[in-house]
């Protein structure tokens, strides 16, 4: 497995044969620049995780890509005509020689007064690789044998403590910072020590935010 963070949300996740992206939001500008992709997935409909402005350009570009998305922004992309898959909790389909498995159903709470909207975890997994887990913007899912997690550093909904929980409970061997482009450098490396320091013991932290791609192994 080869991943490759490029920018705030967006990875490249390339396992087995297939190229798979997620998140491709505003943020995110080495996203929409990637060719040759088997696949798109969108958690949830954010700006900083969906720009829709630049998808049509992103699909034009990627012809054969599938594209797989949480329910309401399947229905948001299938009103604009586009060909998308709603992609809920337990929905699995398989991508070339991947599979992905949908995780999870609502959005944190961001405030009492702002409706909580769907948000799709996505499960990825092939023979003999790694199995990898985003789960967009929340910390409650728990899928089972996630190998390499990418976990939200910083988010308005999001307080350092539940960062940390979510790093304890997962206990992934590797994990990788996201959701990071609100927070200063200062503020960026307080966050990455308290991932190190407040998180699972058993969990390598790898900081991709310089846009080198890193290679993962099964079992290392």
């Amino acid at each position: 497995m080869r991943i490759t963070h490029l920018g705030h949300a967006s990875l490249l996740v390339e396992v087995a044969d297939a190229r798979i992206l997620l998140d491709p939001g505003v943020w995110s500008p080495g996203a929409h620049g990637q060719r040759d992709l088997d696949a798109v997935l969108v958690t949830h409909q954010h700006p900083d995780h969906l720009d829709q402005e630049r998808f049509s350009g992103l699909l034009e570009a990627n012809p054969n890509a599938q594209v797989f998305a949480d329910p309401d922004t399947s229905k948001l992309l299938q009103d604009k005509g586009f060909d998308v898959t709603a992609f809920g909790p337990g929905d699995s389909a398989t991508v070339r020689s991947a599979t992905v498995t949908g995780v999870g159903e609502l959005h944190a709470l961001i405030h009492e007064d702002i409706p909580r909207i769907h948000n799709t975890g996505m499960r990825i997994s092939a023979d003999g690789e790694p199995t990898f887990f985003h789960p967009g913007d929340a910390v409650d899912a728990e899928p089972d044998g996630v190998d390499v997690l990418a976990f939200p550093l910083n988010a308005p909904w999001a307080r350092s403590r539940e960062m940390t929980g979510f790093l304890r409970r997962l206990a992934a061997p590797h994990a990788i910072p996201i959701h990071d482009a609100l927070l200063s450098e200062l503020g960026r490396t307080l966050y990455l020590s308290q991932a190190g320091t407040l998180g699972s013991k058993d969990t390598r932290i790898h900081d991709l935010a310089g846009g080198e791609p890193q290679e993962f192994d099964r079992g290392r």
